[in-house]
C-alpha cells in the first residue's frame, strides 16, 4: 500500500518551524512553538474525519449542524510525541489516547520498545500517531505494526514536524496504509541518524537531556 506524504504549507507553521530549528531557542519556547505546529498539522490531518448531520437549537431558531461520527485514537510516541498531546486534546477532547514508548539505540539506531498502552481493539477506529521526528522510520514502523496487531484496519495518520526521505522509504517498505502530515520533508539523515538540517533531538529540546 502507498505511503502518502502531505507537506503542510502554512505561514504560521513556517514561522514556528524557523524557531524550533534555531539552536538558540530555549526549551520553554521550543515546547510552545512545537505545540503550535502540532495544532495546525493535526487540524489539517483530520480534515477527512467523517461527520453526520444533527439538528441544533440556536437562541433564534432550529438549524442543521455536523458532528464527528466517531472519535479517533491519539497515540503519542514517547517521549517526544508528548509535545503534540496537549494540542491534540485541545482539538479532540473526547478522543481516546494510547501510548507507545520506543527509544532509539544510539549505536544501532534500531528501535527499543518499552511501553505499549493501547486500547484492546482498534478495529474501525481512526488512529493518529503523534511523533515529531520521522528520521530512520524504525520507531514509527514498529508503532504502526503494533497498531495493526490491535486491529487497526484503516489508514494510519502520522503527524510529525520533520520527515527524512530515508524514513519515508522505510515506511513504504512495510506495505502499510499510512498518511504522513509534516511541516517539512528535510534533506537526509547524517551518520548519527539525525535529520539534516533538522532541529536536533526533539525530546531533549523539550524536556532537557537525561543525566
Amino acid at each position: 500500500m502507498p505511503v502518502a506524504v502531505h507537506v503542510v504549507d502554512h505561514p504560521l507553521i513556517a514561522d514556528s518551524l524557523t524557531r524550533v530549528r534555531d539552536i538558540s531557542t530555549p526549551n520553554a519556547l521550543f515546547r510552545q512553538e512545537l505545540e503550535r505546529i502540532g495544532t495546525l498539522l493535526i487540524a489539517e490531518a483530520t480534515k477527512g474525519l467523517p461527520t453526520h448531520a444533527v439538528t441544533v437549537q440556536t437562541p433564534l431558531t432550529e438549524t442543521l449542524g455536523r458532528q464527528l461520527s466517531s472519535q479517533p485514537v491519539m497515540v503519542p510516541v514517547l517521549r517526544a510525541g508528548l509535545g503534540f498531546l496537549h494540542a491534540a486534546q485541545e482539538l479532540l477532547p473526547n478522543a481516546d489516547v494510547g501510548f507507545i514508548g520506543v527509544a532509539r539505540d544510539e549505536n544501532t539506531h534500531m528501535p527499543k520498545p518499552y511501553v505499549n498502552k493501547l486500547p484492546e481493539s482498534l478495529a474501525g477506529r481512526q488512529v493518529i500517531v503523534l511523533d515529531p521526528m520521522l528520521a530512520t522510520g524504525g520507531s514509527l514502523a514498529h508503532t504502526c505494526e503494533l497498531l495493526v496487531e490491535r486491529g487497526c484496519d484503516g489508514t494510519i495518520i502520522v503527524v510529525c514536524v520533520l520527515a527524512a526521505p530515508e524514513g519515508i522509504e522505510l515506511l513504504r517498505g512495510t506495505g502499510l496504509d499510512i498518511a504522513v502530515y509534516t511541516a517539512s520533508l528535510d534533506e537526509r539523515l547524517n551518520d548519527r541518524a539525525f535529520i539534516v538540517p533538522g532541529l536536533g533531538d526533539a525530546g531533549d529540546r523539550q524536556f532537557g537531556s537525561p543525566a
